[in-house]
């Protein structure tokens, strides 16, 4: 019973994180469109200025665009009955772990697994990634001549 106590006041959690970042992300892609209507004034620096701020603000909203996507997914793996339970090995996740992330969908051995395996790269682990630097070392520089590049000028 303390189990579903604790997924319950997560949900509620969840829930107040939701409302919070569907305001956030209003105002913030409020203000981009604005910035973007508004008439540009004053020197280079200021629009150097105002550009780094929309990016900032760009890429605060991608953040929070992901962190709400995630909260999204895990409202609805309570609602299937899947929360709470890792993706990869199907046990469960202890509420502490929970309690910290409340979107987690792995347990911390499989997290730390994927982590420690190049997360996603693992499942490509069979194809030949050397092969793109045509045999030699990836991280070696080497010279590049126009003339070694194919360009396809007929489109």
């Amino acid at each position: 019973m303390a189990r579903q106590d604790a997924l319950l006041r997560l949900h509620k959690t969840l829930i107040a994180r939701r409302t919070e970042l569907r305001k956030r992300l209003g105002v913030e892609l409020e203000d981009l469109a604005h910035v973007k209507h508004s008439s540009a004034s004053g020197d280079a620096a200021d629009a150097a200025f105002d550009a780094s701020g929309e990016e900032l603000a760009s890429t605060l909203a991608e953040l929070e665009s992901k962190e709400l996507a995630q909260i999204e997914r895990a409202l609805r793996r309570l609602k299937a009955g899947s929360y709470g339970k890792c993706e990869v090995c199907s046990i469960t996740i202890p509420v502490a772990r929970l309690n910290a992330l409340p979107y987690s969908t792995l347990c911390v051995k499989c997290q730390r697994e994927m982590e420690a395996e190049g997360g996603w790269l693992h499942s490509r682990a069979g194809e030949d990634w050397g092969r793109l630097s045509e045999g030699g070392n990836p991280m070696e520089e080497r010279d590049v001549r126009i003339s070694d590049l194919e360009i396809d000028m007929s489109k």
